[in-house]
């Protein structure tokens, strides 16, 4: 398996699990309806830990953006294959979405609330204050990017023995830190979705929040980059 496809896999299990929960807790008439936050969390732990097992031993199981961008600041990952993985996370984030929609295809016809269709595929704020909203992306993503350069090998990423701790690390963060926006934590895992629910022919859908989307975005990648000036100053 090379570095390409095992981030395009890693990712869209990720997405398979953790978009595949939250479908299973919010739309109308499956099994886990109503389950609650403690199982979405748990599933997208499941996801992670299964993603980083696979992909690991060949592309270092970064799975998500801001794991690459900080340990290319960190000089643990070459910049120039920056766009190949990015490419790969971000066509597996949406690869997974789509699973998840043919999967719960049923399901989302029967569902009539065009929020809880978008919360399959994407995050959102309860209470919306945007400023506020991407400090709580970056305090998470700081956490997650922090603990993978602390256990990432250099040159690569994590290791396989590495897929229990950050999937505890996911877990955890997803407990304490996804109250307020859902924990996107993973620039890919939020706009790949968000894409494919642009794009599918879901009926009474509603939007797809475009005025958000930056949100997940600029939020994980300044957890980041503090992440990364904490570590170097850590080791300096």
């Amino acid at each position: 398996m090379n570095a390409f496809f095992a981030e395009f896999l890693g990712t869209a299990i990720i997405i398979v699990f953790g978009g595949g929960v939250v479908a299973n807790v919010l739309l109308t008439k499956t099994k886990g309806n109503n389950s609650g936050w403690i199982v979405i969390t748990f599933g997208w732990a499941a996801g992670v830990f299964t993603g980083v097992s696979i992909a690991a031993p060949h592309s270092g199981a970064h799975l998500n953006p801001a794991v690459t961008l900080a340990l290319v600041l960190t000089d643990k990952f070459s910049l120039s294959l920056v766009p190949l993985y990015i490419t790969a996370q971000m066509m597996g984030a949406m690869t997974g979405a789509l699973l998840v929609w043919l999967a719960y295809k049923k399901h989302f016809d029967a569902t009539d609330d065009a929020d809880l269709k978008l919360a399959v595929f994407c995050t959102s704020p309860n209470i919306r204050s945007l400023w506020y909203n991407v400090l709580t992306e970056t305090i998470a993503t700081f956490i997650l990017a922090i603990a993978v350069l602390d256990m990432a090998k250099p040159e690569v990423g994590l290791g396989s023995l590495n897929a229990l701790p950050v999937s505890l690390v996911v877990l955890g963060l997803g407990l304490s830190m996804g109250g307020p926006t859902g924990y996107a934590i993973n620039p890919a895992r939020d706009l790949g979705p968000r894409l494919i629910h642009a794009l599918l022919p879901i009926p009474f859908k509603g939007g797809s929040d475009w005025k958000y989307s930056w949100v997940p975005i600029v939020g994980p990648a300044l957890g980041a980059i503090l992440a990364a000036l904490v570590f170097i100053g850590l080791k300096s």
